[in-house]
């Protein structure tokens, strides 16, 4: 499974590349950005600040729930880290509603853009419902052939440990070896589909989102946009942190897919900074190639965090059980949405 998901991580990463060369041209068109923002010197240190900031925020929040686990009130079964959970699925959603998607309408609307056919079909929303499509069929297919790969006698990793614990313990003592316990085989190969999917919507828009970071010289948007882009990566980070946990994956994965989450925006970032002679924002290429990128983002996300994160948690037993639980958690996802809403106004 390790082997699958390199080969996933680096296909999105020669998608990337491939995009970086198709927003490398030199076409102009309208006013690009106000000139008094527009200082190349000013800019190069605050990009490398956001290269260090969003890299070790990053990798906190990524981290976080995975050296927590110990601590009996952020485990797995208890309830804070359901409610957290649920914040950072408000987190995601928000994302993909407030901040991908918006940007999507916005380049593939631009006057800059032929009229036709662009201004004659929505194709960011046509893109954003096939992204959704295609990672339902993604994830609905990913769990059949583990599950059936399991049914032939494929355990799982760290099943054999669980069957182990269970002979040599008899039960669950309580503390945090009591969540490998209680996931039956079938769940746990969810949980590891859903880190995947999860992971590599991640990593595409995290990507863009770099890359626009880095070639962009406008200093009036980019202390804003790196203040914004912290908060979204620590709690984006914990999200899938926990979901990393959930799967139940041997150290190396764990760290594998850590690595990747945190290295992929200051990726960007740097990409974009080596392009930042070349690239215009305003070309028809570039808002062709983002805009698509991120309307199958923002499909992606919004698919993840309604059905995989927030669907899945609210009617499962746990919240199912505790009608105060589910306000709680409600109230989770309302504040992380709001949160993410209101740092559109700066990024």
């Amino acid at each position: 499974m390790a082997s699958n998901l390199l080969k996933i991580i680096c296909i999105f990463f020669l998608i990337s590349m491939f995009s970086v060369q198709v927003l490398s041209v030199v076409e102009e068109c309208g006013e690009e950005e106000d000139d008094s923002c527009i200082d190349k010197k000013k800019a190069l240190p605050l990009k490398i600040i956001a290269i260090v900031s969003i890299l070790v925020t990053s990798m906190i929040g990524v981290s976080l729930p995975l050296v927590t686990r110990s601590i009996p009130a952020l485990s797995p079964e208890g309830n804070l880290f359901v409610i957290v959970k649920c914040f950072v699925g408000g987190i995601i959603l928000g994302t993909g509603f407030m901040h991908v998607l918006p940007d999507s309408f916005d380049m593939l609307s631009s006057s800059c853009l032929k009229e036709n056919p662009w201004h004659k079909f929505p194709f960011t929303g046509f893109v954003a419902m096939l992204s959704a499509i295609i990672t339902l069929m993604v994830d609905s297919m990913a769990t059949s052939i583990y599950t059936k790969k399991n049914r032939n006698g494929v355990l799982p990793e760290s099943q054999g440990d669980q069957e182990m614990a269970v002979v040599n313990n008899g039960h669950s003592h309580g503390h945090h070896h009591g969540f490998k316990l209680d996931v039956d085989g079938s769940q746990l190969l969810r949980y590891r589909v859903i880190a995947m999917v999860l992971e590599l919507g991640i990593i595409v828009h995290s990507v863009v989102i770099g890359l626009s970071l880095g070639a962009s010289n406008n200093t009036c948007t980019i202390k804003g946009l790196v203040a914004a882009l912290c908060f979204h990566q620590m709690f984006e980070g914990m999200g899938l942190g926990g979901c990393i946990l959930q799967a139940e994956y041997k150290l190396m994965k764990k760290a594998i897919m850590a690595f990747f989450f945190s290295v992929t925006t200051p990726f960007g970032i740097a990409l974009g900074l080596a392009l930042s002679t070349t690239y215009k924002e305003n070309s028809p290429r570039a808002l062709i190639t983002v805009g698509l990128l991120n309307a199958s983002s923002a499909g992606l996300l919004v698919y993840m965090a309604l059905v995989d994160l927030l669907a899945s948690d609210f009617m499962g037993k746990k919240l199912q059980g505790s009608i105060k639980l589910q306000i709680k958690s409600y109230v989770a996802v309302l504040l992380g949405a709001g949160g993410m809403s209101l740092m559109a106004k700066w990024a």
